[in-house]
């Protein structure tokens, strides 16, 4: 679809018509040449050639000046229109990948999965479902590691989380820094409201920042987080490296995790099982809803560059065939 940014400027299209037409006509200096053989002159010539000529001088000019004025109302070409979501909230997703997370308690298409691989499905679908917001993205183990800064790009959000790996991180858990993270990454964003979502299935166990502290200081700078603690706490079950540990070794603090969301204002969620997990989330959509609808944004390319170089080569045209404007009105002095 072809469109104009500044339509207003085809009122200028009538403005040589109307300035032949009314401006005073030109006064011929000297007395006009009488030629006594003149009719015999316009016989050389065809009926067909002069018409041609005459058509083509008064044409041209006003062809290239339409181009003109197209040029200066720059056309574009828009192409289909694309969502872009626009919205006051900025969300950070901390997911814990630390050795813990590979405890198979979990059922998911009804076979046994590590805790990681539910948390993974079920974030992309809470992912898919925070339309206008901006999600980023946070892993931690040993060390928290920024993956995305909240961004739009939902479909590369969920690429990240499915890239996680058990582990990578390393084997503890490091919750107060990975708070301390989000932190320092959400600051300075101006959103009409700051949200970090903290999933571990372990107990601080690594890191320079108590869990307490950090939840202090992220209420300070009105950053809410929500908590939650995934998996069953008191029985063991395997692993798929043939170890088994016991779920009190692993076990996340629930007092802390608790206390975290209170602190800031959110909420804590226990998920027991894949269902709970989800549960979880959609309390959360509740909880924090999506704060605007998707705006659509034209994308369009120029076309001014291809009027202006149709009107420069008729122009160019017109001067080679000795055609240099209207036809000038004379008057007799």
């Amino acid at each position: 679809m072809i469109t104009f940014l500044w339509p207003w400027a085809f009122l200028l299209l009538p403005l040589p018509p109307l300035a032949w037409r009314w401006l005073p006509q030109r006064k011929d200096q000297a007395a006009a040449l009488q030629v006594p053989f003149y009719r015999e002159l316009l016989a050389l010539g065809s009926t067909t050639g002069k018409h041609s000529k005459r058509l083509s001088q008064q044409l041209m000019p006003l062809l290239i000046w339409l181009l003109l004025i197209c040029s200066v109302a720059q056309p574009l070409w828009v192409g289909d229109n694309q969502p872009v979501p626009v919205s006051g909230r900025d969300l950070m997703l901390l997911i814990d990948i630390s050795g813990s997370m590979r405890k198979m308690d979990f059922v998911q298409a009804g076979e046994a999965a590590d805790r990681l691989t539910v948390v993974k499905t079920v974030a992309k679908q809470f992912v898919d479902g925070r339309r206008g917001d901006r999600v980023g993205l946070i892993l931690f183990g040993d060390k928290p590691y920024l993956r995305a800064s909240p961004s739009h790009d939902h479909q590369a959000i969920k690429q990240l989380i499915d890239e996680a790996e058990i582990a990578l991180a390393g084997e503890s858990t490091a919750i107060g820094d990975a708070i301390g993270l989000a932190i320092k990454r959400m600051r300075d964003l101006a959103a009409e409201s700051r949200v970090a979502i903290l999933l571990t299935d372990g107990a601080n166990n690594e890191g320079l920042i108590p869990p307490r502290q950090a939840a202090r200081l992220a209420a300070q700078l009105g950053l809410k987080l929500y908590t939650i603690g995934v998996g069953v706490s008191d029985t063991p079950a395997p692993n798929p490296y043939g170890i088994w540990s016991s779920g009190n070794a692993r076990r996340f603090e629930r007092e802390v995790l608790e206390e975290i969301a209170q602190l800031t204002g959110g909420v804590f969620f226990h998920a027991l099982d894949a269902d709970g997990l989800r549960n979880a989330y959609r309390q959360l959509d509740r909880l924090e809803p999506a704060l605007a609808e998707d705006v659509y944004k034209y994308f369009a390319t120029p076309l001014y560059p291809w009027t202006l170089a149709a009107a420069v080569s008729l122009q160019l045209a017109a001067l080679a065939a000795g055609i240099t404007g209207l036809p000038i009105r004379r008057r007799r002095g």
